[in-house]
């Protein structure tokens, strides 16, 4: 089986910090610039499990630097230069603490929430009689907050958000008027695709000159749920289960082995095979949504060669 990056301790020129999240790491370079080494982690419920997924970043970044520039003319990004297939360096801003949640179909946690008998999510009312995967008449934006390391994001509303002055009116309206166009956008190229692009999370930040910018990745497997085009209406009106390209599976298989991330559960074993099947799914999703094949980097020493690229970059710039 392939090699996966799991931890990251890099030393680069100019480094000033690092932040371990769940899947990336970012070093800050200088106060200037963030390097963001985008691991083969496999974040579920809030958790890190315990093995990587070979070719998990290289998918999600190489994704991301596709949908973000695909979406510039809609939002400028944090993107300047992509020198590793699992790196990204960007433009150092402040980030707002909440993530923004569109949704177009009911699935997913929406989809529990609903089955459990709420009406009212992030503060928006939805109607009764409503099915699983069902498509909404409009996109819902359902914002979470933006966990701090080791902590849930938690659903949150606009009201509160605007209560609490986590993010000002003024900026709240044009990250709702971004998270409709570019989720728009995305919606249009995976139809392109055959698939539906049912929810996302867009993350946004202001630089220096409070210019609000797309920041992180979007429309990835991580950040995103796709469903296939093809039957979807015939599988909804029989009550079958839609053919998705997403996270959701990893999801499922834990549920169905006991785990949602509570206190006291046990993450169940990870075998060789369910690997090889994670990360099958990650290139499936990358070469349909690219509409490209998968390139797989090499990665007898993935450190090493992260650590080369970056650097090699950073003292040509």
């Amino acid at each position: 089986m392939a090699k996966a990056i799991v931890k990251s301790k890099f030393s680069f020129e100019g480094q000033k910090s690092v932040y371990h999240g769940k899947v990336r790491d970012v070093y800050n370079i200088n106060d200037e610039l963030l390097t963001m080494v985008v691991s083969d982690r496999l974040s579920a419920f809030d958790v890190v499990l315990p093995k990587g997924i070979p070719f998990k970043g290289q998918v999600l970044n190489q994704i991301a630097e596709k949908a973000l520039k695909a979406t510039e003319d809609i939002v400028d990004n944090w993107i300047i230069a992509v020198p590793d297939p699992n790196v990204t360096v960007g433009k150092l801003c402040n980030p707002f603490k909440i993530e923004m949640v569109i949704r177009g179909y009911l699935t997913g946690h929406a989809w529990r929430e609903y089955n459990a008998g709420k009406r009212i999510l992030c503060g928006v009312e939805l109607e009764e009689g409503l099915v699983e995967n069902q498509k909404f008449e409009t996109a819902k934006i359902t914002p979470t907050t933006k966990a701090d390391n080791g902590e849930h994001d938690m659903d949150i509303s606009k009201e509160e958000i605007l209560r609490q002055g986590i993010v000002s009116a003024d900026d709240y309206a044009m990250l709702e008027y971004y998270t409709h166009r570019v989720f728009t956008r995305g919606q249009q190229i995976a139809n392109e695709k055959g698939l539906i692009l049912v929810d996302t999370k867009y993350e946004f930040g202001k630089t220096t000159d409070g210019d609000i910018i797309l920041i992180d990745e979007i429309h990835t497997p991580d950040s995103s749920r796709y469903f296939y085009k093809e039957g979807y209406e015939e599988r909804q009106k029989n009550g079958e289960a839609q053919h998705q390209l997403s996270k959701e599976f990893v999801r499922e298989w834990l549920m169905e082995n006991g785990f949602q991330g509570k206190e006291g559960q046990q993450i169940p074993e990870m075998t060789d095979e369910f690997v090889k099947s994670v990360s099958d799914r990650y290139i499936e999703l990358y070469e349909k949504i690219t509409g490209e094949k998968f390139v797989r980097a090499d990665s007898d020493n993935i450190s090493e060669r992260v650590q080369n690229n970056v650097d090699a970059y950073l003292k040509s710039i």
